[in-house]
Parts: C-alpha cells; sequence; structure tokens
C-alpha cells in the first residue's frame, strides 16, 4: 500500500481541508513544518516522511480559475511526482497539464462535462497518466450526473472503466479532515472484486493505522492522507507493515 500525501492548495497555501466545506478551508498547522506554502509543505513530506508522491487539489482552479502552474513546478523541482486535480473539464483542460510535465493527471466526476468527455480524455492521454477520481458527498455522486446514463457511484465506476480508465480514486469529500474513517470501504471491495485489474486509491476521513490494514485486504493499492500525517497519527511504520 502506498501512502499519497494530499495537499490543498487555496489562494497559493495548503489548506486544511473539513468536511468537503471549501469556503472554511483554512491554512494548515502541522507537526511537520511551520510553513504552509506548499513547497514547504512538499519538503516536509519528503524528508520527515519520505515521503515523494503527492496528490495536489488546486481548489482554486477546481472553481474556475486557472492552475497554479509555478506552485506546481516548484513542487516537481523538489524531484516529487505530482497527481493533480485542478477541475479539468474537457480535453482542452489537460493540455496544459501535460505540457508541464504532471505525471498524474485526475479528471473530478466533480467537474468533468460528462461521460463524453471523460472517453476523449482517456482516448488522449495515456492510461497510465490518467486518474478518474469518484467524487462523492455522503456517498452520492457529484458534478453534471444528468449528462450520466446511470449516476450511482458504482455505475459511474463501470463506465469509465469501459472508457479505458485503469486507476481510480474513491473520495466522499464529506468525510475528508474528519477523522471519521472513508465510509467507502464496501464500495472499494466491489469496485476491486469486479475489476481486479484496476488500481484504486481511497481517500477521506483516515483515522490513523487501523485503517489501513482493512483497506489493503479490500484490495485498495494506495490512500490519500491529510490530517493524521499532519497531526503526527500516522507515522511510517505504521504502512511500512502493509507495502
Amino acid at each position: 500500500m502506498r501512502i499519497i500525501p494530499v495537499m490543498d492548495v487555496k489562494d497559493g497555501m495548503v489548506v486544511r481541508g473539513v468536511g468537503g466545506r471549501r469556503e472554511d478551508y483554512r491554512p494548515i498547522t502541522s507537526q511537520l513544518t511551520s510553513s504552509s506554502l506548499p513547497v514547504d509543505v512538499a519538503r516536509a513530506f519528503r524528508d520527515r516522511l519520505g515521503l515523494c508522491e503527492f496528490y495536489l487539489a488546486d481548489l482554486d482552479a477546481i472553481g474556475g480559475n486557472k492552475p497554479a502552474l509555478k506552485i506546481y513546478g516548484d513542487i516537481q523541482s523538489l524531484g516529487c511526482r505530482l497527481w493533480v486535480d485542478a477541475g479539468v473539464r474537457d480535453v482542452a483542460d489537460t493540455q496544459e497539464l501535460v505540457q508541464v510535465g504532471i505525471s498524474d493527471v485526475v479528471i473530478g466526476l466533480e467537474t468533468i462535462a460528462g461521460p463524453k468527455e471523460a472517453q476523449a480524455m482517456c482516448d488522449t492521454l495515456e492510461p497510465a497518466r490518467v486518474v478518474f477520481s469518484l467524487d462523492m458527498s455522503q456517498g452520492q455522486s457529484l458534478g453534471n450526473l444528468k449528462a450520466w446514463p446511470e449516476s450511482d457511484a458504482y455505475s459511474i465506476t463501470n463506465q469509465v472503466i469501459g472508457f479505458g480508465f485503469r486507476r481510480l480514486i474513491i473520495l466522499d469529500l464529506a468525510r475528508v479532515g474528519l477523522g471519521t474513517g472513508l465510509g467507502t470501504e464496501e464500495l472499494c471491495c466491489r469496485i476491486a472484486n469486479a475489476h481486479p485489474g484496476v488500481e484504486i486509491t481511497a481517500g477521506g476521513g483516515i483515522q490513523g493505522p487501523a485503517d489501513l490494514g482493512p483497506l489493503a485486504k479490500c484490495g485498495v493499492h494506495s490512500v490519500l492522507i491529510a490530517s493524521a500525517l499532519h497531526d503526527g497519527r500516522l507515522q511510517p511504520e505504521h504502512w511500512q507493515a502493509h507495502y
């Protein structure tokens, strides 16, 4: 199991996500660093925890602004790999990310225009470089659901796997930062059993070390974590047992 630290970036700072209420997000306080600048947080993850692969949610871009390309470049200059969710809506939106060397482009259900665009992205980009994020809130799918023939989370998963996606993020935004558990374990298990060749990443609400073993048994390959790392609830010895 891989640990993927999360950086939610808003107004140039790493903020602490809580329950998906983005208007309430504030700069992080962390045991790892006194800074909330993205490059400093990335450096702390690398130097303090030995982690060099990060998920960055560009909240301003998700809200409709331009991607924070300089921030991405600063982090990449540390020798780190980035998964970036910049609120892409169609194929054209992905090109800027590809051109600046983003290795993993996140296609979020919350912002993508619909299934035709998802299909086009999977056809245009290398399958290994695209990650489809099944964005939910309290178990309900988010986004332009009228565009999808079936809009429940499991049906959308089956549709995008049919398009060619082989990497999925299962994320319930209502659980983010609350430390109450993911609440998506059953869905993760169902997807893993039906599609054993698909790489599953789960996120939103990791409480601590006890969550990792059950997720690994469910077939989850990696987990997105922020608060539990900043608060010190998860340490390298906790996840190394599940690699």
